[in-house]
């Protein structure tokens, strides 16, 4: 048994376009990709600071369940409780602080 030819990649595109397609091997320049317009205040992950809270596990499932219930995040329902901690406390709401500057 004799060994198959090698493929080349070349050889298997010019294969698969029928020959009416083919063109003349014309390379068409593309533009330049316009970069992303990068936001002015940055993105939440460079905005914000980090906190790692540790939770007890059925502190935990508790939590996720509720999230999944309302299809909603835990880190929205982070957010809720701080709003009502700083409403008890007699302290500005996270929107009010997001207005200042």
């Amino acid at each position: 048994m004799s060994k198959q030819p090698r493929l080349s990649l070349a050889s298997i595109v010019a294969s698969a376009v029928p020959t009416s397609q083919r063109g003349g091997g014309e390379i068409v320049p593309l533009p330049p990709a316009k970069p992303a317009e990068p936001n002015p205040r940055g993105t939440l992950k460079e905005r914000a600071k980090q906190l790692s809270v540790y939770l007890e596990p059925p502190v935990h499932d508790q939590l996720r369940d509720i999230a999944y219930t309302e299809r909603t995040k835990i880190h929205q329902l982070m957010l809720e409780a701080l709003d009502l901690l700083f409403k008890a406390r007699g302290a500005l709401s996270i929107a009010q602080l997001k207005e200042q500057p």
